[in-house]
């Protein structure tokens, strides 16, 4: 069967189902923390919050952190079905469309623990929904970037479908902010939960409709002709980490994705304790960032035509690390109090953020491109499943690391229920951000980018 190229528009339609899970994936990954461990005097507690687990963990901490075990299980296995499916309409699509709606639907229920008190009834809820969340996340994300390599056809339409789905993640993580601006006057006529419980609804409701457009609005038989693969999840995993430069890719990956989560699920505790400014601005320096970063994103493909994208990732891994080590200097400096520090977090990280959020996904497909040529087996399903698993597991390690670290510092009774973040303990996140940014760049340095290409530049030059 004959295929055709994406056109730039069709690219952009593809772009919006990342919109759509961007968008929950930033309510969860901004709002667990925040909702569930609250530092208003308004909020209702509903779980623990102190370290009453060892002393040393909270109850959260430890539900996200087997939440994300579970996705060590699904990622393989979904990744697995969609690389063998058979179905007429595709590999990919169907099984988007059957995930769409659950997604949203469940990402909200994870904010409506059904007591109105601290219960083990709402530890348990919270604990389903969140491995519901993640279960079709799983089956909505794995085949979706796996649709990255197969719908790009080339080097420059792998760039430019990374650059349009990197600019809608930022856009659908700054849409999860929101409710820090519009929650407020709903306090006026309904409890603080249900202030944010409405506006994780329209989020949620918005997201679907984004998550629903590619999969009706692209037939993917026409992109994409391939053959299923023949091997098992355990197999197909197996043979996809026997590739030495993505197992590299791999880890130095899981130690970016702990350094952004942190950042990202400080950010709401580093304005209000750290900067000691109101939560609005929580949204005005992401949003600011975003803006800028969008700025970058027309250059980040002539850069990497001219400098390859290890050499760039590397930048952005150091340049990301210095924003970091400015918030562990909040308050420690003379003069870094208030907006100043926040303002230089948005300059310093804008362009890192443009080169790390479009570059790793255009790597993964050289990656899966090159070891198809090599090994005859098609299983982009997996390689993307394996990043999926990555970013996952490094935002588990993230939240586990936050919901500790974070509370340090604090003459407060660590089993106490109103517990709050510190000062100190927001800097020792920060430093902690810093060592995993570096690290990740250390790692990524072992990474044959020449190989890689040049197999895919001369299995181009035989077709």
């Amino acid at each position: 069967m004959k295929t055709r190229r994406l056109t730039k528009k069709e690219m952009w339609i593809f772009a919006v189902g990342q919109l759509g899970w961007s968008i929950l994936g930033g309510i969860i990954n901004t709002w667990l923390v925040t909702f569930y461990l609250p530092t208003n005097e308004k909020a209702t507690f509903y779980i623990p919050t102190g370290l009453v687990v060892f002393g040393v963990l909270t109850v959260l901490g430890i539900i996200t952190f087997v939440c994300r075990i579970f996705d060590a299980v699904t990622d393989p296995w979904i990744a697995s079905l969609s690389d063998r499916s058979r179905n007429p309409k595709g590999r990919r699509i169907p099984f988007m469309q059957k995930a769409a709606i659950p997604f949203a639907i469940v990402t909200v229920l994870v904010f409506f623990a059904p007591v109105e008190a601290i219960s083990t009834i709402n530890i348990i809820w919270i604990l389903v929904f969140l491995i519901l969340f993640y279960l079709f996340m799983t089956m909505y994300c794995t085949p979706y970037n796996a649709l990255i390599s197969e719908f790009g056809k080339t080097q420059e339409d792998r760039m430019f479908i990374s650059t349009a789905i990197s600019l809608t993640f930022f856009f659908g993580t700054l849409i999860a902010y929101l409710p820090f601006i519009f929650a407020g006057p709903l306090q006026a006529s309904v409890s603080y939960a249900w202030s944010y419980r409405i506006w994780f609804i329209i989020l949620a409701v918005i997201a679907l409709v984004c998550l629903l457009v590619p999969c009706f609005k692209l037939k993917e038989k026409d992109f994409v002709d391939a053959k299923p693969s023949e091997s098992n999840a355990l197999n197909s995993l197996t043979n996809t980490f026997k590739n030495r430069d993505f197992r590299r890719f791999a880890a130095s990956d899981i130690a970016y994705w702990i350094g952004l989560t942190l950042f990202q699920t400080g950010l709401p505790f580093f304005v209000k304790v750290s900067m000691q400014l109101d939560e609005f601005y929580t949204t005005v320096f992401l949003g600011g960032m975003t803006v800028l970063s969008a700025c970058f994103y027309p250059f980040v493909s002539k850069l990497v035509a001219k400098h390859g994208k290890k050499k760039l990732v590397i930048i952005g891994f150091l340049g990301l690390a210095l924003a970091y080590v400015i918030t562990a200097l909040i308050g420690v400096i003379p003069g870094l109090t208030g907006l100043v520090p926040g303002a230089l977090i948005v300059v310093i990280a804008a362009f890192p953020m443009a080169l790390l959020g479009i570059i790793p996904q255009a790597i993964v497909a050289d990656v899966a491109e090159e070891d198809a040529i090599v090994t005859g087996e098609k299983r982009e399903g997996m390689f993307f499943a394996a990043r999926t698993f990555a970013m996952k597991f490094g935002q588990s390690i993230a939240m586990l690391v936050f919901t500790s670290l974070a509370v340090l510092g604090t003459a407060q009774d660590l089993t106490s229920n109103d517990l709050k973040a510190s000062p100190e303990g927001l800097r020792i996140v920060a430093i902690v951000a810093v060592c995993f940014c570096v690290l990740g760049a250390v790692i990524l340095t072992a990474y044959d980018e020449k190989k890689v290409l040049s197999t895919i530049q001369s299995n181009e030059n035989k077709e």
